[in-house]
């Protein structure tokens, strides 16, 4: 999916980016207790000493001034920086090979959010407990749900992301609180010789994002908290006949089937859509874009729910820690100067990434300069993350072929949401 670049028109968030050179070797300090810990995740948490981090390839240049002023500070600690591609598989794959390597020179990772449970469930992620505990106040809590698996932090949240509806308020001076409400006005659309609603519903990872947004929006949960498969609810149902009623009767249109980020933004700026659900790019881009015919006439709203604010799917990154690294001490501090308020301003400002403390939002200096930010507060407040599992490349694979399915008409949703629960189940989700 694609991830929040909402200042600068190249960048692409969520995979932000960073670039190694050797290092993490040097001495370490002894060894710490650990605990309750056990196997590599019990060595070296009081470690001192150079660290390398890893990261997506860093388009928007925001991670070297980061660094550089970590080093500056930190002489006898210092961060290397690897960079990796700008392919998030890619970038997977890597850190992948090295985990199971036990390369302890790649110490801190930025991890996709959907990664973190898979990671942490293969014993790669150190803990964020006990000596090298993180404290969570201040973060909003979708950020360090995401990062937690089985009840324990694995990551700090490092940047975040969450959908938004992008409207036409000079057509829709209030924009829709509800999906109802939303529906009920594409007779206005329709009335103009525009079509009314798109969002990302071509068969990749985004219709797993849009049709989780559905399902969590309608009060549905895909996987519960109990960690085993709750999809085969009326509610989940109900989520997913959502936007295949509204593709039968047009309120989609037929081409938004093939719409990933890109296309509908398009659409959008082109003046073609009264309505668009993504990511907070798209903010800058419409208002920019020399081509776009909505300059001054879209506004941006909180995802429709049943009642009130819908939940968007939570995007982002978190930073964690391998279990391999020998200086973990220096690792955690590195972790909490990366989302410490400084730097995390210093995110949305110059990376365009949306912030993991709940305090960025509310600077007013900020807020003027950025108006989408109370917005995307209220989104990101609202997000429930992807299902969290080891499982999860399985999972998203059967969240797209049979949501596409039902939305295309070739299964009933009744169907979908069956096939979609024996799909998890066989891979391994209880």
């Amino acid at each position: 999916m694609k991830l929040a670049k909402v200042l600068a028109p190249a960048l692409t968030i969520g995979v932000l980016a960073i670039s190694l050179t050797a290092c993490g070797g040097g001495s370490s300090t002894p060894s710490g207790s650990g605990g309750g810990l056990s196997g590599d995740a019990a060595n070296n948490l009081d470690g001192r000493g150079p660290i390398t981090y890893v990261q997506g390839k860093d388009n928007s240049n925001v991670a070297a001034p980061i660094v550089a002023k970590w080093n500056a500070a930190h002489p006898d600690q210092k961060v290397t920086l690897k960079e990796q591609t700008d392919n998030a598989d890619q970038q997977h794959d890597d850190l992948v090979q090295n985990f199971q390597t036990k390369n302890a020179n790649y110490d801190v990772m930025s991890v996709d959010v959907i990664w973190t449970a898979e990671f942490a469930a293969k014993q790669w992620l150190q803990p964020l407990t006990g000596q090298l505990e993180l404290k969570t106040e201040g973060f909003l809590p979708a950020t360090i749900k995401a990062a937690t698996y089985n009840n324990t932090l694995y990551a700090a949240p490092q940047t975040s992301d969450g959908g938004l509806l992008y409207y036409r308020k000079d057509l829709v001076p209030n924009p829709p609180k509800t999906w109802a409400e939303m529906v009920g006005m594409c007779s206005i659309a329709k009335a103009k010789g525009i079509d009314c609603y798109a969002g990302q519903f071509a068969q990749y990872e985004g219709l797993t994002v849009n049709a989780s947004e559905a399902i969590n929006s309608a009060g549905g949960q895909i996987i519960g908290d109990d960690g085993k498969v709750a999809i085969d609810s009326d509610k989940a149902k109900a989520g997913l006949q959502n936007l295949v009623t509204a593709y039968q009767d047009g309120s989609i249109p037929k081409q938004a089937i093939t719409y990933q980020e890109e296309q509908g933004r398009q659409a959008f700026e082109d003046g073609k859509l009264l309505f668009l659900r993504n990511w907070p790019y798209v903010y800058n881009l419409a208002t920019t874009d020399a081509t776009s015919k909505v300059k001054s006439s879209f506004g941006v709203a909180p995802l429709p729910g049943v009642d009130g604010p819908g939940a968007s799917t939570l995007g982002g990154h978190s930073l964690g820690i391998s279990v391999y690294s020998k200086h973990k001490a220096t690792a955690l501090d590195f972790l909490k100067f990366v989302t410490s308020e400084e730097i995390q301003k210093f995110y949305v400002t110059q990376a365009s990434a949306a912030p993991v403390l709940a305090s960025v939002y509310d600077d007013p200096t900020l807020t003027q300069k950025l108006p989408y930010l109370s917005v995307l507060k209220t989104s990101i407040e609202n997000a429930v993350p992807r299902p969290v599992t080891p499982f999860y490349p399985a999972v998203t694979k059967a969240i797209q072929d049979n949501a596409y399915a039902a939305i295309k008409g070739e299964k009933p949703v009744d169907q979908a949401i069956s096939d979609i629960k024996t799909a998890m189940q066989s891979a391994g989700v209880k």
